[in-house]
């Protein structure tokens, strides 16, 4: 028991070891870029995207995965007999009775309802397990190595304006140096050290800025249709089979899932995002699916 224990204390402690790295380039090029190259006309602009850069990638790192609600639970008797049989037709017909009064639309690729044996409930919509965080995540996106943190319902907002601000942070530090990066391969730079901060400002800004320029395109596409980056993988099963597109409302309400109706808080890394991570809108037409709360029934046992 207790060499797991250190084991784990020991994956958590390595686990924030990217979060470190990143903390120590933003660091090292905010003196780079105010004390050593000081351009004043920069630093109004500079500030303001180093100020929300910090605030989204904080609020990112920091804002709890959402995880299910106690509804989501086996109630105790049916846990225990859950626990007791030994064949999965058996457990599954207990949880189809546990979840007829669940807002469920979507199931297993078997047709099964999603149960987590690890976290013992039964999974919400979109809801997936994280074994880097031991959890199951509302709305799970994906484990981020560079947040140590699971983006999911409670922080996808703030992990899409992160990558905005630290896109525009390395944008305007790129630009802003270029004149001098040319002017250190021309030799009219002063023969001082800041001239190789100007170097590896340009170096690392623009090498950031062409990994991030990727990874925040391809999820403003996953906010544009309504999907995580693991339904856009492996699309969602549906009581009418599998649909890459069963949580798509259509451009405009698939933003407004994410960064809300109100515009003018788009911008602001604070928690905006429709609906609560448990139940959402789907685009199926069939009226007994579109119910909120649909009545489940398991399919008949072949003989």
């Amino acid at each position: 028991m207790a060499p797991t224990h250190v084991l784990r204390c020991c994956q958590r402690g390595l686990a924030w070891i990217p979060v470190i790295f990143i903390a120590l380039v933003v660091c090292w090029s905010y003196y780079a870029y105010v004390v050593e190259l000081c351009i004043f006309v920069y630093l109004i602009f500079f500030h303001l995207s180093f100020i929300m850069f910090v605030w989204s990638y904080w609020k990112t790192i920091f804002t709890k995965p959402a995880n299910p609600s106690k509804e989501f639970c086996l109630p105790k008797a049916e846990k225990e007999r859950y626990e007791k049989e030994e064949l999965p037709e058996s457990q599954q017909e207990i949880l189809w009775r546990a979840a007829t009064s669940l807002p469920l639309y979507t199931r297993t690729g078997a047709g099964a309802i999603r149960y987590c044996d690890r976290c013992q409930v039964i999974k919400p919509d979109r809801c997936h397990h994280c074994s880097a965080c031991d959890m199951c995540v509302l709305k799970m996106d994906h484990h981020c190595p560079w947040v140590n943190n699971c983006v999911g319902f409670s922080n996808y907002k703030f992990f899409i304006l992160f990558l905005a601000y630290s896109l525009v942070y390395c944008l305007f530090i790129a630009a802003t140096v270029l004149q001098y990066f040319i002017k250190f391969w021309t030799n009219e730079l002063p023969d001082t050290h800041a001239k190789f901060h100007v170097l590896f400002l340009f170096f690392v800004a623009a090498m950031f800025c062409i990994s991030i320029l990727s990874l925040f395109s391809y999820h403003l596409w996953l906010v544009g249709k309504n999907r995580s980056t693991i339904e856009a993988f492996r699309a969602p099963v549906f009581r009418t089979g599998s649909d890459k597109n069963g949580f798509s409302l259509g451009f405009r309400k698939n933003i407004a899932q994410v960064f809300g109706d109100q515009k003018k808080y788009w911008l602001l890394p604070v928690f905006t995002s429709q609906g609560d991570g448990l139940t959402f809108p789907t685009r199926l037409v069939n009226s007994d699916v579109e119910q909120a709360t649909v009545t489940l029934q398991p399919e008949p046992s072949k003989r």
